[in-house]
């Protein structure tokens, strides 16, 4: 059997808001569903964000975790025993189409290295079984779209881990946007980066990543810039900056500034790296006022203000939250205040795509989403 592990290893030689609360309802905290209706998940991947997801599904109402898929044997056997998990429901990476034949699996939640989420997308939908993949979704634009392509060819849906769409703070400051309690909204800026260790893990190496810190923490900006303003860009120039080359190989992006410009006449201003701590900002800002998230996007709590004061939004898990929410999409057809679609990951990736060209050539690239 052939495993990830050995895979890698051969290319590597507190009091809520009353409009928080009415999002949250609407989109995600549907707890009358019966239990005919609960969304049965297996995850596949079962390294540390595999783990913190399975921890987090054990206080859904909407989504069970039921099956894993691993190449790790130990792991299976592991996770067997902490979750309850059937042996009928245990798969490694050679077997899993095998879920075809599975009555008791829905979907399945691929938290795989960003190389592999193509084939295994793919082969998930071939199944007959809905996916649900990290992010980002492929190496490029190119390999969403056919995962996409494929999802839809054999009538299942395709979401994408995007949790920050369903957290609090984050849908309190879209609602208030919305509302036009901002104005005109005129800049965006966007902090996301930390200090990487290990430099032999998969996340640096290119052909299991797709890039560096880009692939990894940058596209939270990217996505962010997207909700925060409203709008898709329609331009994008970028500037890459290594300090380490030998850390950070051809192909594995250190540090990236970038920008991003919007129909409305919005900019924004962003940041991806591996070699800074405490980046982890999200500013927007109006003709009437501002909103600030800090921390944006980490596993929590996150913090926001606004001209108006401090945001009053409740503290969730966030990855109960998303699967709460994704078991309603799948199964019932809600539609989430923002998309998590493998179309909206298609649109991140283009936008990805064109910052490393505008790295290369130093161009302003133009962008149509």
């Amino acid at each position: 059997m052939k495993s990830r592990r050995s895979f890698i290893q051969q290319v590597s030689l507190t009091a809520a808001s009353i409009p928080v609360l009415n999002i949250l309802n609407a989109t995600t905290m549907n707890t009358s569903i019966n239990d005919d209706k609960i969304l049965r998940v297996a995850i596949m991947g079962l390294g540390g964000y595999g783990t913190r997801v399975a921890e987090a599904m054990k206080d859904c109402k909407r989504a069970k975790l039921v099956g894993v898929i691993s190449g790790t044997p130990s792991k299976i056997t592991d996770w067997q025993k902490k979750y309850n998990i059937p042996e009928k429901n245990c798969y490694n990476y050679e077997n899993f189409d095998a879920i075809k034949n599975n009555p008791d699996i829905d979907a399945v939640y691929v938290i795989t290295p960003n190389g592999l989420h193509k084939e295994q997308v793919i082969r998930v939908a071939k199944a007959g079984k809905h996916a649900i993949c990290e992010k980002p979704m492929a190496l490029n634009a190119k390999e969403g779209q056919e995962m996409v392509d494929a999802c839809k060819a054999n009538n299942v849906k395709l979401l994408v881990g995007y949790r920050m769409h369903f957290e609090p703070h984050t849908l309190e400051i879209i609602r208030m946007r919305n509302a036009g309690e901002f104005g005109k909204v005129l800049f965006f800026q966007g902090l996301s980066g930390f200090t990487i260790g290990d430099p032999t893990q998969w996340r640096l190496n290119k052909a299991l990543a797709g890039g560096g810190s880009m692939m990894d923490i940058g596209i939270y900006s990217i996505n962010g810039s997207r909700y925060m303003i409203g709008e898709d860009p329609v331009w994008v120039t970028a500037q890459e900056t290594k300090n380490n080359p030998q850390k950070f190989k051809e192909g594995v992006d250190e540090t990236i500034q970038f920008q991003l410009g919007f129909p409305g006449g919005a900019v924004a201003s962003c940041l991806s790296t591996y070699s800074m701590n405490n980046l982890d900002r999200f500013f927007l800002n109006g003709t009437k006022g501002f909103a600030e998230l800090l921390p944006a996007t980490g596993y929590g709590p996150i913090k926001g203000r606004t001209n108006k004061g401090e945001l009053e939004a409740p503290v969730v898990t966030h990855q109960t939250v998303q699967m709460d929410a994704m078991a309603g999409i799948i199964l019932n057809n809600e539609k989430p205040v923002v998309p998590v679609d493998g179309e909206e990951a298609v649109k991140d990736l283009k936008i990805i795509d064109a910052i490393y060209e505008a790295c290369k050539t130093s161009n302003k690239i133009e962008l149509k989403l």
